[in-house]
């Protein structure tokens, strides 16, 4: 019998425009994911809740907090005045300089966990964040203290989006964006831990959003020197116009798409004796 190596394929942003969602529902509906995070706060989560229906059990269906793109679910005098989040530029600086406000994060990671379990009929099965805003100091600790809170301590895991340095330094695609994620995450898993959350151990999947870098090459990298319960992110997904007006990654979402669709895929899944499976 074969060894099998169990990873986490997680595609990020479903509910971010219904051309994303699309595709990742199509994939998980293949057997070509086994994890995708949802944007509660966006429009298109309402719309498209309702396919993942007939993936509960198969896949893991989280909650992808969102602090940077679209609008809150509810008013955030300090962080969004306007009525909409900042851009991660300017967020990292609110939490780096300890600006953050406790209770206004609290409120709106408790919101957007609400309006997952409004559509999504039953709590998240994990948490990650929105280009990893959910390791950020002021949010971090409100995320934790939320989820015990509302009881989902040991039942709910999360993504540390770290990875040990040797191995981050052994994947040529990706690799300044990943150690910079590793020093915002510092410590991320050792307080998750210490508040009751298992944590995936293994992180891969960053990449340029443009073409820059054939599909495939991102995922034979990713899928290279990764730890003992690894996760690897993806941003498949069908282009339309709603992705456009929201977010910088486009085109390589469909190249992303295809590849994970196709043979080739397939083919290295069945080489390497990768065993997709919805959590660490």
């Amino acid at each position: 019998m074969p060894s099998f190596r169990s990873v986490i394929l997680c595609a990020d942003d479903y509910g971010l425009s219904d051309g994303v969602s699309r595709g990742i529902a199509e994939l998980a509906a293949m057997g070509r994911l086994s994890a995708t995070g949802a944007m509660t706060n966006m429009p298109g989560w309402r719309r498209t809740a309702r396919d993942l229906a007939p993936l509960k059990g198969r896949i893991g269906i989280g909650l992808h907090l969102n602090l940077t793109t679209g609008a809150p679910l509810g008013a955030m005098a300090r962080l969004a005045p306007a009525g909409c989040f900042p851009p991660l530029k300017e967020l990292l600086t609110h939490a780096v300089r300890g600006q953050l406000k406790g209770t206004e994060i609290r409120d709106e990671i408790a919101r957007q966990l609400d309006a997952f379990e409004d559509a999504h009929g039953e709590p998240p099965s994990f948490v990650d964040g929105h280009q990893h805003v959910h390791v950020l100091p002021g949010v971090r600790g409100a995320l934790l203290l939320t989820l015990r809170e509302r009881g989902h301590a040991g039942r709910v895991w999360l993504r540390d989006p770290a990875d040990a340095a040797t191995s981050i330094l052994r994947r040529p695609v990706g690799r300044a964006k990943a150690l910079v994620v590793k020093g915002f995450a510092q410590g991320f898993s050792r307080d998750a831990h210490a508040a009751g959350f298992m944590t995936n151990r293994g992180f891969s999947g960053f990449a340029p959003f443009d073409l820059s870098v054939p599909a495939g090459r991102i995922f034979n990298v990713a899928f290279s020197h990764m730890g003992p319960r690894p996760l690897v992110m993806c941003h498949p997904g069908y282009v339309d116009e709603e992705l456009r007006g929201l977010d910088p990654a486009v085109e390589s979402r469909i190249a992303e798409l295809d590849y994970l669709k196709s043979g080739a895929f397939g083919a290295v899944l069945e080489e390497q004796a990768i065993r997709l499976v919805p959590g660490p």
